[in-house]
C-alpha cells in the first residue's frame, strides 16, 4: 500500500512553527509530544487513556520488541496498531540506542553491530537491513534509520562514528520496501557544530519524509544541548518535520520549540510517576514529602486532568508510600497530560504570534519547586 507523507506548516512565530504531518493513521499536529510505549504499552496507561489525554503519536521500541515477543509475531498478529490497540500514528526507533546503551557486550563493524541481550545474554546482530526489516514487521507509520548514538563530547569518536553510520542510512533507504512507512534520517555529531553540519549535509542529501536530531540528552549540559540545536536546526529543511529524539523535560520542550523543533518523545513522564513525582508549573513535586501528608489540594488547582479533578495530594502521597499500582496510573495520567497540554498551549501561542512571551513566562517560573 502506498501513501504520500506530506508536511505542511500552518503557522510561524520566529523560528517556531505549527505544522501537520499526514500519516496512514491520521495527521499529527506539531509541535507534538509522543509518550513512549517501549514494550508496545505506555506504562500504566490504556490506549483510551492516551486518547482522552490528547495523545496523537506514540513511540515503541524496536530493540525490545525484537527480543520479546518478536517482530515476526507482531506482524502475524496484525502489526503494532492491532497488537497494542492504538489507532493513531506510531513511531518506532531503530534499536540503535538500546544496542549501544543496554547490551552487555557489543562489537561494531562496518556492516553492523553484534550484541548480547540485556535479558538473557543471548547473542544477536543488527544491521541497517535487519533493523528496517524488523520495523517493517512492526508496521509503525514512522521508522528510524539505524545508526550509532556516540558519546557526545568525544570529538574523535563522533567523527569516526559518522564515517561508519552515514553509509548505514543509505543502506536503510535501499532496504526499505513498504510505501506506507516514512523513514526518517538521523543527524548526529555530538556537541560539535562542524560535525553536526557535516552530518546534516549528508542526511538531508537523501530526500526523506523527515529528519531527526539524535545524540542529545545523553550526558551533555543543557547549555550544550541548546547550542547544538542552535547550530543544527537551521540546517534541516523547513518543509519537513524535525524530530528531537529522547527529549521531553518541560523546559527542554519549550526551548526546542522556540528553535523550530516539531516532534519529541521521552520516557520521563511515566518514569517520574513511578517514583512519586509530578510535573507542576514550578517544576517537579515530590509526593513522598511529609509536607503533603494532610494536603487536601490537588497536584495543581488549574489542571484539568482526571487525577487533579478527583484526588488530593494527601491521597496520592498515601498511594505512593503504600506502593500501590494506582499511584503509577494517576501520576502517569497527570504527567502525560501536563506535557501534552504544554504542547497545545505552545501551538496556540504560535498561532497568536505570542510564543516568546509564553516561553519567557513559563521558564521564569519553572524549577522554583524542586524535588
Amino acid at each position: 500500500m502506498g501513501f504520500e507523507f506530506t508536511f505542511e506548516v500552518t503557522a510561524v512565530d520566529g523560528k517556531a512553527r505549527n505544522g501537520r504531518f499526514h500519516t496512514p493513521h491520521g495527521p499529527i499536529h506539531t509541535p507534538v509530544f509522543a509518550p513512549v510505549g517501549t514494550q508496545a504499552t505506555v506504562k500504566a496507561l490504556k490506549p483510551d487513556d492516551l486518547a482522552s489525554l490528547g495523545a496523537t503519536l506514540v513511540l515503541s521500541n524496536t530493540y525490545h520488541l525484537y527480543l520479546r515477543p518478536g517482530d515476526a509475531l507482531v506482524r502475524e498478529l496484525g502489526g503494532l496498531h492491532q497488537f497494542m490497540q492504538w489507532p493513531g500514528p506510531i513511531l518506532t526507533d531503530s534499536g540503535g540506542f538500546q544496542v549501544f546503551s543496554l547490551s552487555q557486550t557489543r562489537k561494531i563493524d562496518a556492516d553492523g553491530v553484534t550484541f548480547q541481550s540485556h535479558l538473557d545474554g543471548s547473542h544477536h546482530r543488527f544491521t541497517p537491513e535487519s533493523s528496517i526489516a524488523i520495523q517493517e514487521n512492526l508496521g509503525a507509520d514512522i521508522i528510524m534509520a539505524f545508526d550509532e548514538c556516540p558519546p557526545p563530547t568525544d570529538y574523535a569518536y563522533v567523527q569516526h562514528s559518522l564515517t561508519r553510520t552515514h553509509p548505514w542510512l543509505e543502506r536503510c533507504a535501499a532496504a526499505k520496501t513498504r510505501q506506507d512507512q516514512a523513514l526518517f534520517g538521523i543527524v548526529q555529531g555530538g556537541i560539535f557544530a562542524d560535525l553536526r553540519a557535516e552530518s546534516a549535509a549528508f542526511v538531508t542529501g537523501l530526500d526523506l519524509p523527515g529528519y531527526a536530531i539524535g545524540g542529545l540528552a545523553v550526558g551533555e549540559t543543557k547549555t550544550q544541548m541548546y547550542q547544538t540545536l542552535d547550530a543544527t536546526v537551521p540546517l534541516l529543511p523547513a518543509n519537513k518535520p524535525r524530530y528531537l529524539m529522547g527529549v521531553g523535560e518541560p523546559e527542554d520542550l519549550v526551548n526546542a520549540v522556540l528553535r523550530g523543533v516539531d516532534i519529541f518523545d521521552c520516557v520521563a513522564p511515566t518514569r517520574l510517576a513511578r517514583h512519586g513525582t509530578a510535573y507542576v508549573r514550578g517544576g517537579r513535586l515530590n509526593l513522598r514529602n511529609a509536607a503533603h501528608t494532610r494536603d487536601a489540594a490537588p497536584i495543581a488547582a488549574d489542571c484539568g486532568c482526571y487525577t487533579c479533578q478527583h484526588f488530593s495530594r494527601a491521597y496520592l502521597r498515601h498511594l505512593v508510600k503504600a506502593d500501590e499500582i494506582l499511584a503509577h496510573v494517576l501520576l502517569s495520567i497527570h504527567n502525560v497530560h501536563f506535557l501534552i497540554d504544554l504542547m497545545g498551549q505552545m501551538r496556540a501561542a504560535i498561532e497568536r504570534g505570542e510564543l516568546e512571551g509564553f516561553a519567557e513566562a513559563f521558564l521564569s517560573h519553572y524549577e522554583e519547586i524542586g524535588d
